[in-house]
């Protein structure tokens, strides 16, 4: 059922309010980590919003590791699923996630080869992230080259060269792990997606890809939805499906690509929460992207705070959380859309 258009301000509201909360619950949960000998500190309510406050010998705990966290796993969780959003409008498909066009293989290629060069002693914690991003950049633009004739973008095409791109690159990056075997663990950790080495300046170096990405999606909404009734119904209707596709995945390559650099390979999120928001609030795109955006943010917060929460004082990754949730979605999915098809 699809919302009234009086009571789409009101569900963009509530999910806005939703979020703010969740910001501020996931502060509040969880140990402090092995900050000294013996267990980690578990504070009190009342002991954490002191410690929030600044009234604590803990707060350097929460505005310099908690609070940019948090705000992390929000910012990426609303790349994710407005990329996702957005994907799913471009190849019409709601199995489709930002990661089909190669992004993720790309930038873990990126973060391997500054493991095993050794980019850290020149760049710091900044040479993953940089390596990362910039390869993730350059295979979304391979597969866009293989998927694109004369400068037509042929939908069936791009998904099969993300496939191939996707396969190939993953082969280097298993190879690249086995060459810099004593780097293993961290690239790994990295694959399956981590939040635990946000700060304040990444926070605010990820923020305008996100806020820009989210805008120009929400700004393309009614040709959006044009395009869900077919390229020739899009262009009829005033839209030009070559430019929409090309604006489009170029935006959602450069949210995802900037999400990845800084959290890893944290999978399904555009996936599940499109769907599900599409289920809620109707397709229309200009409801149905920030409410998407906003629901992945809350989404990956509490992924993160049950990951960061769940074998303490260590962590899973949250890409572990994610896939448990994901994989059994997509497989519902996949049942689904093959039940539907066999009645047709």
């Amino acid at each position: 059922m699809t919302p009234s258009k009086g009571s789409r301000p009101l569900m963009i509201v509530i999910l806005g309010i939703l979020l703010v909360g969740s910001i501020f619950l996931a502060l509040m949960v969880g140990s402090l980590g092995p900050i000294g000998p013996g267990d980690p500190v578990k504070l009190s309510f009342h002991d954490a919003m002191d410690a929030l406050m600044g009234g604590s010998s803990y707060a350097w705990v929460f505005w310099d590791v908690r609070i940019p966290r948090v705000l992390m796993a929000a910012l990426v969780g609303a790349a994710l699923a407005c990329a996702g959003t957005a994907m799913q409008a471009i190849f019409r498909n709601s199995m489709a996630d930002p990661f089909v066009i190669g992004v993720s293989s790309g930038a873990a290629l990126g973060a391997a080869t500054a493991g095993v060069i050794g980019a850290g002693v020149i760049m710091g914690a900044y040479a993953s992230p940089i390596f990362a991003f910039g390869s993730a950049l350059a295979a979304v633009t391979i597969v866009y080259k293989l998927g694109s004739v004369k400068g037509k973008v042929y939908v069936d095409s791009l998904l099969l060269s993300g496939v191939a791109v996707a396969a190939f690159l993953g082969a280097l990056v298993s190879l690249l792990i086995y060459i810099a075997r004593q780097q293993y663990h961290q690239l790994l950790f990295w694959l399956l997606g981590s939040l635990a080495l946000a700060s304040t300046d990444k926070v605010l170096i990820l923020l305008a890809p996100v806020l820009i990405g989210a805008f120009v999606v929400i700004l393309y909404g009614r040709d959006l939805d044009a395009l869900l009734m077919g390229e020739e119904t899009a262009h009829n209707l005033g839209a030009s499906p070559e430019v929409l596709k090309k604006v489009i995945l170029a935006v959602a390559a450069m949210m995802t690509a900037a999400a990845v650099a800084f959290s890893g390979v944290i999978g399904f999120v555009g996936l599940i929460v499109p769907h599900i928001t599409r289920l809620v609030v109707g397709s229309n795109h200009r409801l149905l992207v920030p409410a998407a955006t906003l629901s992945g943010a809350i989404f990956l917060i509490w992924a993160d705070t049950l990951a960061r929460s769940i074998v303490a004082p260590t962590e899973l990754p949250v890409g572990i959380i994610t896939a448990l949730c994901g994989g059994p979605f997509f497989l519902y999915l996949l049942r689904r859309n093959s039940s539907e098809r066999a009645s047709s």
